[in-house]
């Protein structure tokens, strides 16, 4: 074992920038080799033309050919260990993203942000009537993609502390007996709610995909599998963005004021926060090579583990002048948040639409907004698979003399 590796989680010194090992790292080389938070070794690429590149690369994957034997990342039932699908991972992916689809079309997507609207709408109004500081992450940051993610799936809204509990548990990157718990138990709650749906469908993804499997579609283990991603990719990742989106525009009054001035700006704000926030810890986007790739003169052999550190990559100063300002009339923006190529996030455009429309109405419902503690008391939630902050304690109106 070569102990001098470095290791994650990289310590973070400013929950606004990558972690100073990271930076180190990406400025040396391209790509590095480093252990994991379970200790096996992994290539951590960091630059934006490398990591954009494998993005798309099919010989990259989640599976394994001996999943047993392959370097884990985490204890995370989620992406902790490799898939046990090599043979059909391709298929599985292209039958996944041709069946989701549908669920993110404009027109749902034009649908669902009326209801964003008149859901951030209703938070705010209860917001605006407590007493300051308030803890935006539990009253806002987190109940809005909820409502979102539970209206998508067709899960009903009473059930959100059970959800918030299982999501919790599922993304615990030490701990593999809760995470393994928590989900089998999630597995469990959606083949209820499949069996539910059978029965009495609705306007939801669920139901969508039952409907697809009476036509060669989607298995209930598929279905039940696609719940588990959209889990995180539609509602842990929108939540810390929002979170991350708040500080940002908080710590940089400049562009805040320029973009409660120019709505127009709302586009380029989005971007920005997409490109500069980093809520985890967890290094990067976790692969396997299925093939050997030579990557900026490094060979990486069939088999090993790769993390590509998107948050490094989109403060590439190789592609990105002035990396760490936060601007957000910057053009072109073309980061990575969202990935690229084949696995480019199906869900973009609804996350964008909800960015789109919490951020304004945040700061213009409550005048004055700011945070309630100084930015280096926020805690970053370094347990989670998604990261993103512990608490988010927020005030507003007139200062106090």
């Amino acid at each position: 074992m070569n102990d001098a590796l470095p290791r994650l989680p990289f310590r973070r010194t400013n929950i606004l920038d990558i972690a100073p090992s990271l930076r180190s790292l990406a400025d040396q080389a391209p790509i590095s080799k480093i252990r994991t938070l379970a200790g096996d070794e992994a290539w951590l690429v960091t630059r934006y033309q490398e990591v954009r590149a494998l993005l798309a690369d099919d010989r990259l994957g989640w599976s394994h050919p001996d999943p047993e034997r392959a370097p884990r990342i985490s204890s995370a039932a989620m992406f902790g260990s490799a898939g046990e699908n090599y043979e059909t991972e391709k298929a599985d992916n292209a039958r996944m993203r041709r069946l989701l689809a549908p669920a993110f079309s404009p027109k749902r997507v034009r649908r669902l942000r009326s209801h964003m609207l008149a859901d951030a709408s209703q938070l705010l109004d209860g917001i605006s009537r407590m007493t300051p500081p308030v803890d935006l992450h539990k009253e806002f940051s987190f109940p809005l993609p909820t409502l979102m993610i539970c209206e998508l799936l067709g899960v009903s809204y009473a059930d959100r502390e059970r959800f918030s509990d299982l999501s919790a548990g599922i993304g615990d990157l030490y701990d593999s007996a809760r995470s393994q718990a928590a989900m089998a138990d999630f597995c469990d709650y959606i083949r209820e709610l499949i069996q539910r749906k059978r029965s009495s469908p609705g306007v939801d993804i669920i139901s969508d995909l039952i409907s697809a499997s009476g036509e060669n579609g989607s298995d209930e283990d598929e279905i039940v599998s696609y719940c588990v991603n959209l889990l995180f990719a539609g509602h842990e990742t929108t939540v810390t963005r929002i979170d991350f989106g708040t500080v940002l525009l908080l710590a940089h009054p400049a562009e805040r004021a320029a973009l409660l001035a120019d709505p127009s700006l709302v586009h380029g704000a989005i971007e920005e926060i997409l490109r500069t926030a980093v809520p985890s810890s967890l290094g990067g986007l976790p692969r396997y090579a299925h093939a050997d790739i030579e990557v900026a003169g490094v060979r990486i052999r069939a088999g090993d583990a790769v993390m590509l550190s998107v948050s490094a990559a989109n403060r590439d100063k190789h592609a990105f002048g002035d990396p760490g300002r936060f601007d957000i009339r910057r053009e072109p923006n073309p980061h990575l948040a969202f990935g690229h190529g084949m696995h480019f996030c199906l869900g973009a455009a609804l996350a964008r639409a909800q960015l789109e429309v919490v951020l304004p109405s945040l700061f213009e419902r409550l005048p004055g907004l700011r945070l309630a503690v100084p930015l280096d008391q926020l805690e970053l939630r370094t347990e989670h698979l998604t990261g993103g902050l512990v608490t988010l304690m927020v005030t507003w109106g007139a200062p106090s003399r």
